[in-house]
């Protein structure tokens, strides 16, 4: 495998299909995503309710390999998330990105078996950046790294994750609370999995 590949928009296949979506040929190639109202993924834990409307296009991610995406929006609505999607199936998946809630942008990731887990840490100084999320998938785990403009990279999450299933990743969006997201995704892209957590 090439070091690294950029992935059509057009190699992924909707699960949920966004409001709307359109696709920039010319200049820098930029997906433009616009999500419904209500749109969210999430099961069960604190909350109590299941949510499995998030718009996701997602192409496989094997063992060994990393997928990335790019993008930036206007974060204004509580719970407005954009990012990263790693999917088994309804039941088992992985949400990672940057997510607006109480007034501040934070970065996390839902990692969910049955039942969703949330960690979370403030980066407001990343709402006006570009960001990029990188998901490495090793055998028993995914690595989550992610970066505002050309920042070092930041670990994120070290989960657990099943490395005999088949597994599909790609951009996501969401909007729980509000209509009108638009998340300009202008970057994806598979490559080797990082070998090191440090």
């Amino acid at each position: 495998m090439p070091e690294t590949c950029i992935i059509s928009w057009s190699d992924g296949t909707w699960v949920h299909p966004p409001a709307a979506v359109q696709s920039n040929s010319e200049g820098n190639g930029a997906l433009e995503v616009t999500v419904a109202e209500g749109s969210d993924a999430w099961r069960h834990t604190a909350y109590g309710f299941v949510h499995d409307s998030a718009p996701a296009l997602l192409a496989p991610l094997a063992v060994g390999e990393a997928m990335e995406v790019t993008f930036h929006a206007a974060w204004e609505g509580e719970f407005d998330q954009a990012g990263l999607f790693v999917r088994i199936d309804a039941e088992h998946w992985a949400k990672t990105g940057v997510e607006y809630a109480d007034g501040h942008l934070g970065l996390g990731a839902v990692v969910t078996a049955g039942k969703s887990d949330w960690s979370v840490g403030q980066v407001d100084q990343w709402r006006e950046h570009e960001i990029t999320v990188r998901v490495s998938r090793w055998a028993d785990s995914l690595v989550v790294r992610a970066r505002a403009a050309d920042e070092p990279w930041r670990l994120v999450r070290v989960a657990p994750f099943d490395g005999d299933a088949a597994v599909f990743a790609g951009p996501f969006a969401a909007a729980p609370t509000r209509a009108g997201l638009t998340v300009h995704f202008t970057r994806w892209e598979r490559s080797a999995a990082d070998t090191a957590l440090h």
